[in-house]
């Protein structure tokens, strides 16, 4: 996937707002809360952190191509960053980015979620 793949899918997703942050990660919100992070290391390559489940946090920490998070997984929370495709495709990639974007939405407000269209 490529970043602009990447931020396009993002930008797809009901009420999601893109901000380029902390050293030029491309930052995906809703309602002001984080979903998503996507980034290129120094040889280009392209990763993507997201939030997951336990349990898809349990299976996809030992894939090859995924890793635990940086910064986030050593602090407790289940991100996981995808560095290449090898275990986990494109298309499983934007199913997770769903089901990451899905509960942030979830845990905001009925006034903030109404606020945002969102039901």
């Amino acid at each position: 996937m490529k970043l602009e793949d990447y931020n396009g899918f993002c930008a797809s997703l009901p009420a999601a707002t893109h901000v380029v942050q902390w050293g030029g990660a491309h930052v995906w919100k809703v309602g002001g809360k984080v979903f998503a992070i996507g980034g290129h290391d120094r040889e280009g390559q392209v990763f993507v952190t997201f939030k997951c489940s336990d349990m898809a946090f349990d299976v996809l920490k030992e894939q090859p191509g995924c890793r635990p998070a940086p910064y986030l997984a050593s602090r407790g929370m289940k991100w996981i960053q995808r560095q290449t495709s090898q275990s986990v495709d494109d298309a499983a990639l934007k199913d997770y980015l769903r089901e990451s974007h899905r509960p942030v939405m979830l845990k905001l407000t009925k006034l903030a979620r109404s606020e945002l269209g969102l039901r």
